[in-house]
């Protein structure tokens, strides 16, 4: 197994930390988090060893994850690829582009292997219909919060707007050609709502929105495409597949048929893709394991969550 080391005992560092301490694929070797009455509570309620320093732990393991605040990524992140520590790193991957280029060059020299935490690919409904997108010429995404006040320290964009930029370039196999944006500060000092319009060099379509003051959580993403209509709900973990084909020349009374004016004849008919219930902060880490053992590439790459904050960096820019 390998050792790993959470650095982080926040909300989300204390779900990882349960979650590595349950794998057969990790030993939990410890923690540590800088904020000591922080330490000190989680170490007496859950048991997990507390590090006195990042060294310490950084020395003691195999695997860094890191679910610290976005600002302190790079340094963290930084420390443990140079004592030739593979890391895990939660979204956005740093606060810069910069940042993330140099963990990216500094991951090549030393040969270790890293992997950004950008959870939603591995939620269900995705990984369900994920193999049926096939050139979608326009996505529309809806990605609405009740307000928190953790996470407000960045733009609503780099908070959750991220996670549907890294969906639809992980499908549209095609360079940004342009981006426009809108963003709007209610209640912090940075945006909390956002709508973006991003248009690729092949001409797919992608339009964004995204709030962290909503009435109710939504999580939805639609992908249009020549042969289907193909709609992800991330926060119910459902899909709903429609897809068009040449009609039979003698329908059945309960077949759906289309005509245009030119009398082209179409069915319309509705796939229901398997769903299995799986826990995606687990499998992202578990698979992060087995691309280390196996010496693979890990799902969610660095150099992909470096594309996802440049193309998140377009939009706050143009505000």
């Amino acid at each position: 197994m390998l050792k790993a080391g959470v650095l982080g005992a926040g909300h989300l560092g204390k779900i990882h930390l349960k979650l590595i301490n349950q794998s057969d694929k990790y030993e939990l070797v410890g923690f540590f988090d800088p904020i000591k009455e922080n330490a000190e509570k989680v170490a007496e309620e859950f048991g997990y060893k507390s590090f006195n320093s990042i060294q310490e732990l950084i020395e003691a393991v195999d695997v860094v994850d890191i679910v610290t605040p976005t600002l302190s990524h790079f340094d963290c992140a930084k420390e443990a690829i140079e004592k030739g520590k593979h890391v895990f790193i939660e979204k956005p991957i740093t606060k810069t582009v910069e940042e993330a280029e140099t963990l990216i060059e500094l991951l090549k020299k030393h040969r270790v292997k890293g992997q950004v935490g950008h959870v939603e690919r591995f939620n269900p409904a995705f990984t369900a219909v994920k193999d049926a997108i096939h050139h979608p010429m326009f996505i529309e995404t809806h990605r609405l919060a009740e307000f928190n006040p953790r996470g407000t320290d960045v733009p609503v964009v780099l908070d959750l707007m991220i996670h549907d930029i890294d969906i639809i370039l992980s499908v549209v196999q095609s360079k940004v050609k342009s981006v426009n944006a809108s963003g709007v500060s209610i209640l912090s000092d940075t945006p909390d709502i956002a709508n973006a319009r991003i248009e690729f060099e092949n001409g797919c379509v992608a339009n964004l929105t995204a709030s962290r003051i909503s009435l109710k959580n939504m999580r939805k993403t639609r992908f249009f495409q020549r042969d289907a209509y193909i709609a992800v709900d991330f926060f119910e973990k459902s899909t709903e597949v429609v897809r068009m084909k040449n009609a039979p020349e003698n329908p059945g009374d309960f077949d759906m048929i289309l005509q245009n004016a030119e009398g082209l004849k179409k069915q319309i008919y509705f796939e229901n893709p398997k769903i299995s219930t799986n826990n995606a902060i687990l499998d992202e880490l578990e698979t992060f394991a087995e691309a280390i053992n196996n010496n693979t590439t890990p799902i969610v790459t660095l150099e992909q969550g470096a594309e996802a904050l440049r193309v998140a960096q377009m939009i706050i820019n143009d505000f």
